[in-house]
């Protein structure tokens, strides 16, 4: 980059820099490794986005080249309509457990796993501890509807081995209990399988972000007596606290989504449509009643709702001590 020499207020000179113009590999990089994939993701997902919410405010029926123009009758719609509100308390019903229950299990795991180990000497995992790594990553290995189909043969009231162990155990009232078919246990059973789906690839992901983390400040730790309590929740939980908070936003779109899951068990929203979500629905109402307008209005609001969580996260960890400073617009 060239200069050129010009004059100050005390009558030295100093450089002043030419702006250089792209060269033609440059613009070309760019243009492949940037442009290209925005074009794509404009093409793929900004634009569907826009079309959905432009026909929400239409009475499409999906398969008709008439439009209508409705405004906003198919929010006043959805907002009348109780199977949808119900779906919604379903929806933050699991938005609150899950995301919970999986940090707190997988990040348990993980700590024990990386710094769980002996108090004496070099801070160090349990032994074993790939071994315990691989295993609990299994789960995640499997597609979420074999999952589904696969625990529902296992609570199913007549063969499943669950009822048998508990009539084997001597539990009276277990010989035929329908586990899905009962309004007290159907989502209860729903979150425990999203829990055995998920803790083991988020403890995967909690275990390599403390491998991340410096060894010196844990030896640092252990020379001042900190303890494994002190080591696991005061040093290490806070060095990973945004793959935490990256792990919460993920987990929360999970459970505002949760249709695999939910129609692999419960394919009829459950007993009582204690275990219908939102996306089953908007499934149905698009799908069975032929009512797309109605079905974009439904997915806008959940786009709505899934960005409004994830604000609420990245706010709640900014204000907590989280090192980003979020911007909201």
């Amino acid at each position: 980059m060239s200069t050129t020499a010009i004059p100050t207020a005390a009558g030295t000179t100093s450089p002043r820099r030419r702006r250089v113009k792209p060269s033609l590999d440059s613009v070309s990089f760019f243009a492949v490794f940037l442009g290209l994939p925005i074009g794509i993701y404009a093409l793929f997902v900004l634009w569907p986005f826009a079309q959905a919410v432009a026909y929400s405010f239409t009475s499409w029926s999906g398969f008709s080249p008439d439009v209508t123009f409705v405004g906003i009758d198919n929010y006043i719609r959805i907002f009348n309509d109780p199977l949808w509100l119900t779906a919604m308390k379903n929806n933050l019903l699991l938005l609150i457990v899950v995301p919970l229950l999986v940090i707190f299990l997988s990040l348990t795991l993980a700590i024990v796993i990386t710094v769980g180990g002996s108090s004496k000497g070099n801070v160090r995992g349990l032994a074993a501890s790939s071994f315990y790594r691989i295993v609990s990553f299994f789960p995640y290995c499997i597609p979420a509807v074999v999952i589904g189909i696969l625990w529902a043969q296992v609570f199913d009231p007549s063969n499943g081995p669950v009822n048998a162990l508990l009539t084997d155990l001597g539990l009276a009232g277990f010989e035929a209990f329908p586990w899905l078919g009962d309004a007290r246990t159907a989502m209860p059973v729903a979150m425990f399988v999203m829990l055995w789906g998920f803790v083991g690839f988020y403890m995967v992901l909690f275990v390599a972000a403390i491998k991340s983390i410096p060894a010196e400040i844990f030896e640092a730790a252990r020379i001042d007596g900190a303890g494994r309590w002190t080591i696991g929740v005061r040093i290490t939980l806070p060095l990973i606290r945004e793959n935490v908070q990256t792990a919460y936003i993920y987990l929360g779109i999970m459970a505002i989504d949760a249709f695999v899951y939910m129609q692999a068990m419960f394919p009829f929203g459950g007993p009582q449509n204690t275990t219908l979500t939102m996306s089953q629905r908007l499934f149905r109402v698009a799908f069975q009643d032929g009512l797309f307008g109605v079905a974009c209005a439904m997915g806008v609001v959940i786009a709505v709702l899934t960005l409004i969580m994830a604000a609420i996260v990245f706010t709640v960890n900014r204000f907590t001590g989280g090192k980003d400073q979020v911007t909201l617009a």
